[in-house]
């Protein structure tokens, strides 16, 4: 029989001050030097090479120092006993910019907030977007070899990528267009598809040429704009992103209208499992009737047949759920689903807590699932 309710984290982690300071070339501290050796201990890592770096000048200096950054990161995944983990986002500025940067035809124009003190760089589409330099292969061939646990790759996905950019190139070239209405709606489209074909597709076929066997895609903006429209297109933009890849695909969305999201997640090809946030709307009181999960009976409803992992920790707070309450919240949606049907993650990623919270949090996530595991 195959493991019940599996463990991962969904993304991201916050960044170390070592690791900030060390790429940014900032004075580091005698306490950012200490905060590294303290993780490399606890971690079981030689830290000592990394003292080295950071203490000194090398050429190649910002480039080891995201290595080291994403090392630490797979390793606490694999130390807290996750069966899937990544590098907690460290080779990337944030998860929108990271491939607006690097593909062509964005420009940056200012900074947006996001959650709560956190920002990104919000970019217009200036020109067609075309693929020019690797955004994850690189980072997946690096960390590859250093990871005993199966890789699991989040993603940007062309939802958000062209929702949360300014689409000057695209309307501008349908200006003959009389209806504004439709002169939007088809801008928005193009460049959508092309998002998907020539920024997506070819890293996605390059990292599952080198091995990726699970690609998460990340789609926070999906359902602020909550017509059947967007909906639709969404739809089209997935199944063409993903069809003939050979690889296991699953979306992460949070934060949404998730009755809206369940009457489309049928049409979702290949789309194996689903990743939400349910623990954000859930109490802490225990037992195993919890009415915030009941929404998943919504996609069971409209047909949906994947995996689920709706969130079982929540990620907008320092406030650390017992394994009870996690192991509780588990068995309530395997009530609803099936329990093998149900992965163990938390409601997003962990980058607005500090390391030591997350870990804790990861450990509670961990031991709830152990424990409901002993149910079955």
């Amino acid at each position: 029989m195959a493991k019940l309710f599996e463990t991962y984290e969904i993304g991201s982690l916050a960044k170390h001050a070592w690791r900030l300071k060390g790429y940014s070339g900032a004075k580091l501290t005698e306490a950012d030097i200490a905060e590294a050796e303290t993780w490399g201990k606890r971690l079981g890592i030689d830290y000592k090479p990394l003292i080295k770096l950071l203490k000194g000048d090398a050429p190649d200096k910002r480039q080891q120092v995201v290595n080291w950054s994403a090392l630490f990161a797979v390793k606490m995944f694999e130390k807290l006993g996750l069966d899937y983990v990544y590098t907690g986002e460290q080779w990337r500025e944030e998860m929108y910019a990271h491939v607006a940067k690097n593909v062509e035809g964005f420009e940056f124009t200012g900074w947006i907030k996001s959650f709560d003190y956190r920002y990104y760089r919000k970019a217009a589409v200036v020109g067609e977007v075309e693929y020019r330099d690797p955004f994850y292969i690189d980072e997946f061939e690096y960390i590859k070899p250093h990871a005993k646990a199966v890789l699991k790759v989040p993603i940007t996905g062309p939802y958000t990528m062209t929702d949360w950019s300014f689409n000057e190139h695209y309307w501008s070239k349908l200006g003959k267009v009389k209806s504004l209405k439709e002169r939007k709606s088809r801008a928005r489209r193009e460049l959508m598809l092309d998002v998907v074909d020539n920024a997506l597709r070819p890293e996605f076929e390059k990292l599952i040429a080198a091995g990726t066997k699970w690609i998460q895609i990340d789609e926070p903006a999906l359902t602020t704009q909550p017509t059947a429209e967007e909906m639709s297109l969404f739809v089209e933009a997935w199944n063409r992103l993903v069809a003939g890849l050979n690889c296991r695909f699953s979306l992460h969305n949070c934060y949404s209208d998730y009755e809206l999201l369940a009457r489309y997640a049928p049409d979702l090809k290949n789309c194996e499992q689903l990743s939400l946030e349910f623990a954000n709307r859930d109490t802490k009181a225990p037992g195993r009737k919890r009415p915030a999960y009941d929404l998943i009976k919504s996609f069971e409803d409209h047909g949906y047949e994947g995996a689920y992992a709706p969130g079982f920790v929540h990620v907008h707070t320092d406030q650390i759920a017992s394994p009870e309450v996690v192991r509780d919240r588990i068995l309530c949606v395997a009530d609803i689903a099936g329990s093998e049907r149900v992965y163990v993650a938390p409601d997003c990623g962990l980058r607005t807590r500090t390391w030591e919270v997350s870990y804790e949090k990861l450990e509670k996530l961990v031991k709830g699932a152990e424990l409901a595991r002993k149910e079955f």
